[in-house]
């Protein structure tokens, strides 16, 4: 699919700019993942539950399923969510972010959990 292509490219493009600019590697090692084919695994809400606390900041580089539930509050940004994913992370209390924003929110990548 070419649309989805083109915005694979601009988000490795934008990832890396901001691991240059800002000196952080955590954004050069995301843009390396959207690359790689694996990258296309799935993660679905029961394991993010299990391997995260109240408030942790997740970027997960695949898909999110809503499967299972989340008790806590986290933010997630993904490459990829379901509706029934995100609904429920908000309905708990949690952020879903756009990597564009998650780049200018924390432009080091301080806090930020690369999960999955």
């Amino acid at each position: 699919n070419l649309l989805v292509n083109q915005i694979a490219f601009h988000m490795i493009k934008d990832l890396k700019q901001a691991s240059k600019k800002n000196e952080a590697p955590i954004w050069s090692r995301l843009a390396d993942l959207a690359l790689k084919p694996s990258s296309r695994r799935v993660v679905n809400l029961t394991r993010i539950n299990t391997g995260t606390k109240e408030n942790d900041i997740l970027f997960v580089p695949s898909k999110v399923l809503g499967t299972g539930n989340i008790s806590h509050k986290i933010t997630l940004c993904s490459f990829s969510i379901s509706t029934s994913a995100a609904n429920k992370i908000i309905q708990n209390g949690g952020k879903i972010m756009t990597y564009s924003d998650m780049i200018k929110k924390y432009p080091t990548g301080k806090g930020v959990i690369i999960f999955g």
